[in-house]
């Protein structure tokens, strides 16, 4: 009896002191948010990433402290990426990610994080709106026009991108795949200089978010051939779907999510999906978005992580086929 009791007694030690370790965690969680979160994006001041996430950020701030966004930008957003896995999983330092979180790990040899096991994905927050743009002297008028041109004269065609690995480089190598076509892919330091080839006839074509080339196509100075989203733009009422230009499959949209470190408290994660859900939802947000070709979505975390698992293998497939890597 005298045994029994003594390992009883170290049995309740035990497991006081595990409850002693839990209740902090379970306060925090419950008192979430106390004090500011540091919000950090994973680009440069100005683009879209950082746009969308300082509108999250306006949104957080109605949980009742504020959000700092930080922008640190670099190594295709993996550098803003590492900041976030590096700090607490507390919920107090979060990160707004590109379509380039879900490719990183299948272009480049080491990063300093795995992409599935070191984050939850927050909120599968928006879909940009990708579209095919070719320079008006190309005489196609459609999407099948232009890839019956580009089977009769294979490997003469060039086409831009922001970079090796780059979203709008693998819509590139999915599009030749598909179609079983050669547009020869030509790599930029940014959308923006191969844009700017495109309008001036260097380059054939390229993908690009219709933010960025809408005013160009308004102007006649490119012609569009189709957008990525699953309706038409309402400021390009006059370009079809992929879907509708007969490639029902195809998948060019980008996308920009939120995510936290794992091991952050269920409670915070879900408390924080909640809020961006909630601002996608906000009719001006909705509006301001749209007019920009942006798509809210807004998504819970549990769908969202499964959005992001299915990203990643996706552009595996992507990255394989295209023979992409960067040391």
């Amino acid at each position: 009896m005298k045994k029994q009791w003594k390992l009883s007694t170290a049995y309740m030690a035990l497991l006081s002191a595990t409850c002693l370790t839990a209740v902090p965690l379970a306060a925090q969680a419950a008192d979430y948010p106390n004090k500011p979160i540091t919000f950090v994006v994973a680009s440069a001041a100005g683009g879209i990433l950082d746009t969308i996430g300082r509108i999250v950020a306006r949104g957080m701030e109605k949980m009742g402290q504020p959000v700092v966004v930080q922008n640190v930008p670099g190594g295709g957003s993996s550098l803003g990426t590492a900041a976030v896995a590096r700090a607490p999983a507390d919920g107090y330092t979060i990160g707004m990610v590109a379509t380039s979180h879900a490719i990183n790990p299948s272009v480049y040899a080491s990063l300093p994080y795995d992409t599935l096991r070191d984050f939850v994905t927050i909120s599968h927050t928006v879909n940009l709106t990708n579209v095919l743009i070719v320079n008006p002297s190309v005489p196609a008028a459609n999407v099948q026009e232009f890839i019956a041109m580009a089977k009769r004269e294979p490997g003469k065609f060039p086409c831009g991108s922001a970079g090796n690995g780059q979203s709008n480089h693998l819509s590139l190598e999915m599009f030749n795949t598909e179609t079983g076509i050669k547009l020869n892919h030509v790599p930029y330091r940014g959308s923006a200089p191969a844009l700017n080839d495109v309008l001036g006839g260097v380059l054939t074509c390229m993908f690009v978010d219709v933010l960025s080339a809408k005013q160009h196509i308004a102007a006649g100075k490119v012609k569009a051939l189709a957008v990525s989203s699953s309706e038409r733009v309402a400021e390009l009422p006059n370009v079809p779907t992929f879907a509708q230009a007969g490639m029902k499959e195809f998948d060019a949209n980008s996308w920009l999510a939120v995510v936290v470190r794992t091991g952050t408290p269920q409670d915070v994660i879900d408390r924080l999906g909640k809020s961006v859900a909630q601002t996608m939802k906000e009719p001006e947000v909705r509006q301001r978005l749209l007019s920009m070709g942006i798509e809210p979505v807004g998504a819970l975390p549990s769908e969202s992580q499964r959005f992001i698992e299915k990203e990643v293998a996706r552009y595996s497939s992507a990255v394989k086929s295209a023979g992409v890597k960067i040391d």
